[in-house]
């Protein structure tokens, strides 16, 4: 429910922008794939679609090539043929559409990442203005040291601080966990300061969780009831927005660095674990699931806006293209460009799914056997005289 909520916020601001400026909208649609339910309203279609992740709403004149094999067929793409044969009589000629200016394309496409900002900002101001919410960054004192662990025998203490992994500086938990998943199975260099106020270093070789398949060095975190979760960093919303913005931009710049990429897309969450993930954290703490909320808008905001065809940002570029050129790039250009990329995001949902979904089974799988042993060497000695 909350991320069907972030995705109609998105999709409501292209829907809003569009009709707006007087640009025709096809449908608007949660979901992709074939209808489940739908009802045409004003000219608009509105349906809930068979893969319910995500959603779009179908603006022929900002996305001519229509994405079909993302979104599927509406009502008013069948064709005259398909029409005449379903009511029996002769249609009238396909409407042929203006172009619409170039600068109504591109409000058009971010009001959909600014709907995710707005979200994102209510979000923070909500937070803050609630006294139970649980506020506060994560430090990354240690607290201890899990036995037979990279970190066991390293020299880390008790009460040291960490200060940077890899050269990278870290200030909270999170961000000592981020670099430690991009430094994956590779030997890297941790700085510490001590209790007593003085400066270590310490190499260690961060290892795989049979578990989650999440890299780890053993490094225990203080209790999390003194503080908020990893992503309630301050109670100030602009602290929190903050915070958003440049963990998803840490992200990003590791994705594009050769030596840092496969480890953090290996650790990339999907659909499922989002979902799950949201799951877990409106039964442990409301509010918490809010604050995840807030971070997942704003990381949905950055990612649309990324000047990839298919996303918010390749309408922005293609537009402005044609502010800079003065003509409009080719359409066949255009729409082989957006479905080659639309080809590719189906298989990229698909894998995360498989990869989601392996992680869970693994998980179920090892935590199936650990229970076993513990049951088997919990029961009594048999008896010699039987």
């Amino acid at each position: 429910m909350l991320f069907s909520l972030a995705v109609f916020i998105h999709e409501f601001g292209h829907f809003f922008a569009a009709r707006k400026l007087g640009m025709k909208v096809d449908a608007f649609s949660i979901g992709f794939g074939p209808a489940i339910w739908k009802k045409k309203i004003d000219g608009v279609e509105y349906r809930v679609s068979w893969i319910l992740f995500g959603g779009y709403v179908a603006l022929p004149q900002l996305d001519p090539a229509g994405m079909e094999k993302i979104q599927g067929k509406h009502d008013d793409e069948k064709g005259d043929a398909g029409k005449e044969a379903e009511t029996g009589e002769a249609t009238a000629p396909e409407e042929i559409l203006p172009d619409a200016p170039a600068w109504k394309r591109i409000v058009t496409a971010v009001a959909g990442p600014f709907g995710n900002i707005v979200l994102a900002v209510f979000l923070a101001v909500l937070l803050a203005l609630v006294p139970w919410a649980q506020f506060g960054e994560l430090g990354t004192e240690i607290a201890g040291i899990h036995p037979d662990s990279p970190a066991d025998g390293s020299g880390i203490e008790v009460g040291d601080t960490v200060t940077s992994v890899d050269s990278h500086a870290v200030d909270t938990w999170y961000e000592l966990l981020t670099e430690v998943q991009i430094a994956g199975g590779r030997e890297v260099e941790f700085r510490l300061r001590t209790k007593e106020g003085g400066e270590k270093k310490v190499m260690l070789t961060p290892v795989k969780d049979k578990v989650t398949g999440a890299y780890f060095v053993g490094l225990r975190r203080v209790d999390k009831r003194i503080s908020g979760a990893y992503w309630m960093p301050d109670r100030n919303p602009l602290a929190q927005l903050k915070w958003d913005a440049m963990t998803i931009v840490r992200t990003l710049k590791a994705l594009v660095t050769p030596k840092e990429s496969g480890r953090v897309a290996e650790s990339i969450g999907g659909p499922i674990l989002i979902a799950r993930g949201l799951y877990v954290h409106v039964r442990e703490d409301f509010w918490d699931a809010l604050g995840f909320l807030r971070f997942l808008c704003i990381n949905l905001a950055i990612l649309n806006l990324l000047p990839i065809p298919v996303l918010d940002g390749g309408h922005c570029m293609f537009a402005l293209y044609e502010i800079v050129f003065r003509k409009k790039p080719k359409r066949v250009v255009v729409d082989t460009i957006t479905n080659v990329f639309g080809y590719l995001f189906i298989a990229l949902f698909v894998w995360l799914i498989w990869s989601d979904s392996s992680r869970i089974w693994r998980a179920k799988r090892i935590e199936a056997e650990l229970e076993a042993e513990a049951a088997a060497s919990a029961e009594p000695p048999e008896n010699p005289a039987e």
